[in-house]
């Protein structure tokens, strides 16, 4: 019996989730961890060699850089446009930062796997922005070349 995949309730096609990415040059990763055992340590890592601005957003005051890059404590100290905020934090922590987001004029918010808040992507979207819940920019860069077959046997 082959295993059910888990479906997001967020839906997007690949076509409107590669524009995305092919359209921003700069993500503000709020969440970004120095700790090369976190996820948001690779996906950083990843977006960074693919091309992308990588721009860290990280309140611990002892952590100044990440690969060479430099820290900033918050999204509003940021000396340079963000075009997508990429959150790697708790759902309860989206609206804030949907706020903190459109007050710096970025154009896309995006939610990791896991984060989501309807009330939050409703702010971001009357305030202009894209937004995304619930998916990884990285995985989604590499999905057209990647085809799991979650019915084969281990």
């Amino acid at each position: 019996m082959a295993q059910a995949e888990i479906q997001s309730p967020y839906q997007y096609s690949s076509e409107h989730l590669a524009e995305i990415l092919g359209s921003v040059k700069s993500i503000a990763m709020v969440g970004a961890s120095g700790d090369k055992t976190k996820f948001s340590y690779g996906v950083l890592r990843v977006l960074h060699e693919t091309g992308y601005d990588m721009i860290p957003i990280n309140p611990n005051p002892a952590l100044t850089e990440i690969r060479g890059i430099k820290v900033y404590n918050t999204l509003a100290e940021v000396d340079r446009p963000i075009d997508m905020v990429d959150v790697f934090r708790r759902s309860e922590e989206l609206y804030a930062i949907a706020e903190q987001a459109i007050d710096v004029g970025a154009k896309v918010l995006w939610g990791q796997i896991g984060v989501y808040d309807d009330r939050a992507a409703k702010l971001a979207e009357d305030a202009g922005l894209t937004v995304v819940m619930d998916r990884c920019p990285k995985i989604e860069l590499f999905r057209p070349f990647w085809k799991p077959r979650l019915d084969l046997k281990i």
